[in-house]
């Protein structure tokens, strides 16, 4: 099987340098590789605040890549260092980006260590074309 690779614009050089796709479509579904709250270089915006936002924002740039939005995701894994200090701080943030009810399944992972980053959030989404099937 090939994997049908799905890159952002701007972002392709990152996924080539760590060796993964930012996403790959198979059978009607999106599959989202965990997004952080990287600046363009590569690197970690410094304040967790922004770097969640930063984060929902990446993951937007992929979603649409795939001609998708955050309304077609189904499921959601994030992943959070320090959860007891900064799940709070996260979640005040998150419906900026999730949309209306009913929401996605998540599930929540305190974690010590991201590569450098606080946050991280992957996803599963139904693509465009097989929004209509259930």
């Amino acid at each position: 099987m090939i994997r049908d690779a799905v890159f952002p614009p701007g972002r392709r050089a990152l996924y080539e340098r760590n060796h993964y796709s930012p996403a790959v479509r198979a059978n009607g579904l999106l599959f989202v590789s965990g997004q952080v709250g990287s600046r363009e270089d590569g690197s970690p915006e410094p304040e967790f605040e922004t770097q969640v936002r930063r984060a929902f924002e990446n993951l937007n740039a992929v979603l649409a890549a795939a001609g998708c939005s955050f309304d077609d995701v189904i499921d959601v894994t994030v992943f959070i260092v320090d959860p007891e200090t900064n799940f709070e701080k996260a979640w005040a943030i998150v419906p900026e980006y999730w949309g209306e009810a009913p929401y996605p399944t998540l599930t929540g992972i305190g974690v010590t260590w991201l590569y450098g980053f606080q946050f991280e959030i992957k996803v599963i989404a139904k693509l465009p074309e097989a929004r209509g099937a259930r």
